[in-house]
C-alpha cells in the first residue's frame, strides 16, 4: 500500500511527498506516469490532493 500527498507548485511541477519521508518534484509527464502505476487519475481542479492507494 502506497500513500502520498501531491502539491502542485507551478503549472508544470508537482511535489510528491511519500509517507516514508521521501519527496520528489515531478514534471506533469512524470506525475502522470507515477499516478498511472497506481491506477489513479489526477484531479486537476484541486490545488492539493491527498491520495491513498
Amino acid at each position: 500500500m502506497m500513500s502520498f500527498n501531491i502539491n502542485r507548485i507551478n503549472p508544470n511541477q508537482t511535489q510528491v511527498s511519500f509517507v516514508d519521508g521521501r519527496f520528489e518534484t515531478l514534471t506533469n509527464e512524470e506525475l502522470e506516469e507515477l499516478l498511472s502505476q497506481y491506477g489513479i487519475r489526477e484531479k486537476t481542479d484541486e490545488p492539493e490532493s491527498n491520495i491513498i492507494n
